[in-house]
């Protein structure tokens, strides 16, 4: 099982990797855009558009990463407090009875709105070119899916987590810059005791 759940990890991973690297791109873009629009005096006619879907994919494909990262905004000052068994019994129902609905409608009328845009053709009518915008919305269905699978993913660990009274080991990639600082205010309070403790003792 826990193969089966880094292995979800790891897809999810790989989005936001993909989101991260979409932010270079939109810088890029907007960069680019505003040299030509400014210093050249010759705007382009792709750079709204391109920027627009550079921003979507990166809000898309962020979900199942922060998902998988636990990076979606909670009450932390509860939760945290909480053990891990007190935890997985809030988790589980909130993602039984609101994400799962959720997710599942997000995936069903995000392919309906997808394919009718595929089947008329759609195109962007913000600027004069109109690139296709059909296939930008197929990221709708598809980050669904990532995103329900996902859920599935911390579902089976609260479950988990209920039967052992703790969480199961995630896959990690990055440290949170807050984690950092309390890890170092930490060994910092340790030192000051080692150290207080040392001098009265002489």
């Amino acid at each position: 099982m826990q193969t089966l759940l880094l292995a979800i990890d790891r897809i999810s991973t790989a989005a936001g990797k993909i989101a991260g690297w979409s932010i270079v791109a939109l810088t890029g873009v907007i960069c680019y855009e505003v040299f030509a629009r400014y210093l050249f005096r010759a705007p382009t006619s792709w750079a709204y558009d391109t920027s627009y879907m550079l921003y979507g994919l990166l809000f898309m494909l962020a979900g199942p990463y922060a998902l998988s990262r636990n990076a979606h905004v909670r009450a932390d000052f509860l939760y945290r407090s909480m053990p891990a068994r007190r935890q997985a019994m809030l988790d589980l129902p909130l993602y039984i009875l609101f994400f799962v609905p959720g997710m599942l409608a997000l995936v069903w009328f995000g392919w309906n709105f997808a394919w009718l845009a595929y089947l008329q053709n759609e195109r962007s009518s913000v600027t004069p070119d109109g690139p296709m915008i059909w296939p930008f919305k197929f990221l709708i269905p598809i980050c669904g899916t990532l995103m329900l699978l996902q859920g599935l993913a911390e579902m089976a660990r609260c479950v988990i987590a209920l039967r052992t009274g703790a969480w199961p080991e995630k896959l990690a990639d990055v440290e949170e810059t807050e984690a950092l600082a309390l890890a170092e205010a930490q060994r910092a309070a340790a030192a000051g005791l080692a150290h207080a403790r040392e001098e009265s003792g002489r």
